[in-house]
Parts: C-alpha cells; structure tokens; sequence
C-alpha cells in the first residue's frame, strides 16, 4: 500500500466535510436535533410557508359565504311553499266564505240596477184614435185599431181580443222531488194541424179569479184536484197580434177523481218524469209553447239556477 502525502490527506478531509455539510442542509433540515439544520435559512423559509397558506385559506373564505348565500336561496323556497299553504288554509276558514259571500252579495244589487235600467221610469202608452170588430166569436174577438204608437208613428193594427188563459204544472213529487211526475195531455190542435202534448190549460170567463180558473181546469181536463197551489209565470204567446196573457200555476198535492170535459174536448192524459219530458224537449217532440216554456223554467228553478 502507498501512503498519501499529508497536503493530500488534508484536502481530502476538507472536501469530505463539505460533502457532510451539504448533506445536513437539504436532507436533515427538518430534525429538531440536528444543530446544523435549526441555524439554517433555509428552515426559516419553510417555517413562513404555513403563513401565507393560512392568508390564502382567509381569500377563500368569502367564496365560502357566497355558497352560504346561495343555499340560503334555495332554503327559502320551503318557506314560500309553507306560504301558499297557510293562504289556501285561510280560505278554507268560515271567515273566507263570510268574505265570499259577502263579495256575491254586492254583485246582486248590480244586476237589480240592470234590470231597472230595462223598466222605463214613465212607461208611454198609445193614442188609440179608433177601434172596429171586424171579427167576433165564441173564443175572440177580431178589432181593427187605429191610433199613434209611443214615438209618434201613426198606424193600424189587427188585434186579437182574449179573456186570457191559465195553464196548471200539476206535479207528484210525492216519492222524488228531483224528478217528479208532471201531468201531460194529448189533444188535436187543428191550427197546427196535428196531435200535440201539452200541460193541461184553458181559457178564462170574464172576470174570472185566475187561481180559480185554473183549478177549475184541472178538474175539469184531468180529474185531479191540488192542495197546494203557486204562481210560476205570466207571459204573452204571440204579442204582436195576439192578446192573449197566459198564466201558469205550480199544483202541487194531487188527488185523482172524474174527468168531465166539455164536448168538443178529446183528451187524453197521462203522467212523465220530469227527466222524460225534458229529453222529451231535446228531442223537439214537444211543440206547445206554454208547455215548454213552464216546464223548463221549472226545471231551471228545481236545480236553484233560477232562484229569485
């Protein structure tokens, strides 16, 4: 073996600690032990690190808030939600029916102010200059008037004079109210020239009571006597010649007994659920015009839609 020369010998030690010193600062910086690695810089440096990362976790924060915020939004959809709910639940309440009530209340007096806008305040009437009987038998009369109309107008008319006529809705609402028997009648009517079915009707004498003429009629057609007895419409059936007012009854509370029409009267009578008869009416098996004209606005105030 050869021995080094010392300079040699001491170079080589320097250099080895060197080696060793380099070795301590980036591979034991970290050891708490180690003299070398706590008197360096460089641990320094990595002991600021854990600073700027909690400055940067504090930037993050608002974004944190702003999330925050937008659940919040979303939190107060349940709240409309609970809302709604608590609103449908007042309408629910009795004070809410008195409210809507009340609201239906005031819309009556309109439509009664409507319907004294059709009423004139001073109804006008006609002059009559002269009147003839052209026609007269035993039912009417035929007059040729002669006079000047409301506006004005001068003219001449052919009127039609009648006592005026009541028609009786004889009912059995014993077993079904909803749907009662009504009594119908089939009769000739030369004017139309065919059978027809009609509500039992006839014409009144000279200054007869209405209510008694039509009792009188309904035994007298059918037999049937009513102990209950109301007014259901007046109407004119045909007012541009004809004079004649029509009154209809409701008889309710029938008892049967004998017929006794007069001679020239073959009538044939039966009774039809109220169903019936309207079916009956869509049909157009019905052409009387008292008959349909009582028969549904009964039916129309039976449902309450035409209740006064």
């Amino acid at each position: 073996m050869f021995r080094m020369p010392r300079q040699t010998q001491s170079l080589h030690k320097y250099v080895w600690l060197l080696q060793w010193a380099a070795l301590c600062v980036y591979s034991v910086s970290d050891c708490a032990c180690c003299p070398i690695a706590l008197q360096s810089p460089l641990l320094e440096e990595r002991q600021e690190m854990p600073k700027k990362k909690k400055k940067a976790a504090k930037a993050v924060k608002p974004r944190k808030a702003k999330v925050a915020k937008s659940k919040g939004k979303k939190a107060a959809k349940p709240k409309v939600k609970k809302a709604i709910k608590q609103v449908k639940k007042a309408l629910k309440k009795p004070k809410a029916k008195k409210a809507l009530k009340k609201a239906k209340a005031l819309k009556k007096p309109r439509a009664k102010k409507a319907l004294k806008a059709l009423l004139p305040a001073i109804e006008e009437k006609a002059e009559l200059l002269s009147s003839e009987a052209v026609f007269e038998g035993p039912l009417f009369r035929v007059l040729r008037d002669r006079l000047i109309e409301p506006g004005g107008k001068l003219a001449t008319r052919d009127i039609v004079h009648h006592n005026g006529s009541v028609v009786i809705l004889a009912i059995d609402n014993a077993k079904n109210k909803r749907d009662p028997w009504i009594v119908v009648e089939r009769q000739y009517r030369h004017a139309a020239n065919r059978f027809l079915w009609e509500l039992p009707a006839g014409k009144l004498e000279p200054g007869e009571d209405p209510l008694l003429g039509a009792q009188r009629e309904l035994a007298e057609e059918t037999g049937y006597r009513a102990n209950k007895w109301k007014p259901l419409v007046e109407y004119y059936a045909s007012p541009g010649f004809l004079g004649e007012s029509m009154k209809v009854f409701v008889a309710e509370g029938l008892v049967a007994g004998d017929a006794h029409p007069d001679d020239d009267e073959h009538i044939a009578f039966r009774l039809v659920k109220l169903s019936e008869l309207l079916k009956l009416i869509e049909l157009g098996a019905i052409l009387d015009g008292k008959t349909l004209s009582a028969v549904l606005l009964y039916a129309r105030r039976l449902t309450g839609k035409g209740k006064k």
